[in-house]
């Protein structure tokens, strides 16, 4: 597979998880890569661990929900290698809960990471490579872009932008020579919910309740590049996901009890057991 060879990749949140995996699968393709993270340690022990195979990358400590720090890493990118082929906008986290329990701060914190940073990505980015007339911007939503997730409100609200902004750039894009594609991953073993805040939950009990048989990063990332190259709207995976999208489309009442189960279970979790 030589398509990513020798191309230029900025990857958002490449020091964990799906992006650190998206760094090191396309350096061992032969693309030079940009670890952009706001946990430089982690940004830097991936680009070194990149060098230290024979890959070329560099790193940068980057706020994604910081427009000026945004627009920083994508012109040190280009006044460095002249272009820029690839904007990976992946960072993200999730805070959850009953909404009635969500403060203000932690719904803005969300959206400024998982929304505006991807604002921020693709716009800047969309402008630099609809000038060199080339480039494929690749946006991480998630299944709950697509369909509800109770109980997990404010990351399923930043991820349905995601999809809206992505699909909607896709056919800006097409007459410049910018394409677009959104991933939307089911569980994917990565730290993003055993990090997450759920309001009044303690943190192990959301550990517990995690989904088991999740996939592999380095499976989902080699499903990522393929959809890639095929230059796919939507990457959609695994098979799960896009069966229950599929159903939630065409048969929304089938799926509604599950809805229903996911805040149920929220609240039992709660501190005191409250279900209502």
């Amino acid at each position: 597979m030589n398509y990513f060879k020798n191309k230029v990749a900025v990857i958002t949140g490449g020091g964990a998880g799906i992006g650190r995996e998206l760094c090191c699968q396309l350096a061992k393709l032969g693309a030079t890569v940009v670890v952009a993270d706001i946990r430089e340690d982690k940004a830097k022990k991936t680009a070194e661990q990149i060098k230290d195979h024979g890959g070329s990358a560099h790193y940068m400590r980057v706020d994604v929900s910081s427009e000026s720090d945004v627009q920083h890493l994508i012109e040190d990118t280009v006044l460095q290698y002249s272009r820029i082929d690839y904007m990976f906008n992946n960072a993200g986290i999730a805070i959850g809960g009953d909404v009635r329990d969500l403060t203000m701060e932690q719904w803005k914190k969300v959206m400024d990471i998982n929304w505006n940073g991807v604002l921020y990505g693709s716009t800047i980015a969309y402008r630099v490579m609809a000038q060199q007339g080339f480039g494929h911007i690749v946006n991480t939503a998630s299944a709950t872009g697509l369909m509800p997730q109770p109980g997990n409100t404010p990351y399923c609200a930043s991820k349905h932008a995601v999809v809206g902004l992505s699909q909607s750039l896709r056919f800006e894009g097409a007459d410049v020579g910018v394409k677009v594609s959104t991933i939307c991953p089911g569980h994917v073993q990565t730290d993003i919910y055993k990090n997450m805040t759920v309001a009044n939950v303690p943190n192990e009990k959301v550990v517990e309740s995690l989904p088991i048989g999740a996939m592999k990063p380095s499976v989902a990332v080699d499903i990522i590049l393929k959809g890639i190259i095929k230059n796919k709207d939507m990457i959609i995976f695994p098979d799960s996901v896009r069966w229950a999208w599929r159903i939630h489309r065409l048969f929304p009442a089938l799926l509604k009890q599950a809805w229903l189960q996911k805040i149920r279970s929220i609240r039992r979790l709660k501190d005191g057991g409250v279900t209502r």
